[in-house]
């Protein structure tokens, strides 16, 4: 199984190399523009081969390298196929931004330093500014790949892709993962459908999120009509609104960070709720519209997915209807208030309920995917647990869940 991973970079280049950079770009994406002109009226999109006949010989004389003109029309290819995908209009692109082949640089990670080809054969060399933490890239398994050279607001950055092979593993546990407003609830099922573990990771960045966000729309209410003409109120607006969003993209690393070493080390095959009709099931209530609109659960899904891959763990998907609704063991269910239940003799919450039938659920689909008999044990049939996500609240509970040891990772 191949890996890939992307690493940003900020460069900084000689004043004649920047000025040979941004060239090279503006020409860059003015091709790109140019064969998006030329196929956006077609009725067929071209092929990769008719595009090179149709522009190839074209392109190089602007100077361009033979790397340079096939990157540049498949590109435009990808826009416009993209584009009419959405239904949009014809796209005008702005953005000074190239991709490199590898035959078009040249880099060298000891001394930092990434030498790239731009027009008429001319060389561009480029002094990276790198963070220890990208030395994980230089162990040697990893092997660079393309790249992507930006020019954005006085600033050069550096996209290089790394890409190695890894081993699937062999999996021997399921881990169902519910993503609430403050917390992330995990519980880890073997082959069998026993319970091995039930844990909880407590998320704050929402709640701070959603305070930064609260102040920079106080402060447009303020000033309803004039606040886009203020400076100083533009300013505080965007400080605040970029904090909440560095908030909740360290949030999600944390987080999917402690779910990708649980996975480890219990070789779990992590399963989440598909939850891509989500914001439609919410679009009557202001409330939670208003929160959902920065709770970042494809975020968390996202980076756990690609910080597995690494370790070879895979990470799929099942239908979140009812998973807090439906007992995962066979016993009674009964609901206490809107967040906590009883199961049998025991009190515990919908968090833990929807987490088990996740992982339920996820191991039916594990057993499709080996295509071999994985079977459940009698307290867990596979016809009782599966489905949705609780709501959080205080509750007033009476009794704890005796077995189920709930571990708070923080």
């Amino acid at each position: 199984m191949r890996v890939r991973a992307t690493a940003r970079v900020e460069a900084v280049a000689p004043e004649r190399g920047e000025a040979l950079l941004i060239q090279f770009l503006k020409t860059y994406r003015d091709a790109v523009q140019y064969v998006v002109n030329s196929i956006w009226g077609l009725e067929r999109l071209p092929s990769t081969k008719q595009l090179h006949k149709m522009f190839y010989n074209k392109l190089k004389r602007y100077g361009f390298r033979a790397h340079h003109v096939s990157e540049i029309y498949k590109r435009a290819r990808e826009v416009v196929k993209a584009t009419k995908k959405n239904k949009g209009s014809k796209p005008v692109l702005r953005r000074l931004t190239a991709r490199i082949h590898p035959l078009d640089y040249r880099i060298d990670f000891s001394a930092k330093v990434l030498r790239v080809a731009v027009l008429n054969d001319q060389w561009v060399e480029l002094k990276l500014k790198w963070y220890s933490y990208l030395d994980k890239y230089l162990d040697g398994s990893w092997r660079p790949g393309e790249i992507l050279v930006s020019y954005r607001n006085g600033k050069i950055l550096v996209y290089i892709t790394f890409h190695k092979d890894v081993k699937p593993t062999d999996f021997r546990a399921v881990m169902g993962i519910d993503i609430n407003f403050n917390n992330v609830m995990y519980t880890v099922l073997d082959l069998n459908g026993n319970l091995v573990t039930i844990g909880v990771i407590p998320f704050k960045g929402l709640g701070r999120a959603l305070h930064l966000k609260k102040l920079a729309e106080d402060l447009q209410r303020r000033y309803p009509k004039s606040w886009r003409f203020l400076k100083w109120v533009r300013r505080v607006r965007g400080r605040w609104l970029n904090k909440a969003r560095n908030i909740l993209i360290d949030s999600a690393h944390r987080a999917s960070k402690k779910l990708v070493d649980i996975a480890k080390e219990y070789r779990a095959l992590i399963v989440f709720e598909d939850l891509g009709k989500l914001k439609e099931n919410s679009k009557h209530c202001y409330k939670l519209s208003w929160e959902k609109s920065l709770w970042c659960y494809k975020r968390i899904q996202m980076f756990t997915e690609y910080k597995a891959m690494v370790y070879g763990i895979k990470t799929v998907y099942v239908n979140p209807a009812k998973t807090s609704r439906r007992s995962p063991n066979g016993e009674k269910l009964k609901f206490i208030n809107y967040r906590y239940v009883e199961l049998g003799d025991m009190v515990t919450s919908r968090d833990v309920i929807a987490s088990w039938n996740i992982a339920l659920r996820g191991l039916e689909k594990l057993k499709r995917m080996r295509g071999s008999r994985v079977m459940l044990s009698p307290d867990s049939p596979a016809d009782e647990g599966m489905r949705t996500r609780p709501n959080a609240g205080n509750p007033g509970a009476r009794k704890i869940y005796p077995q189920i040891s709930t571990a708070i990772h923080k």
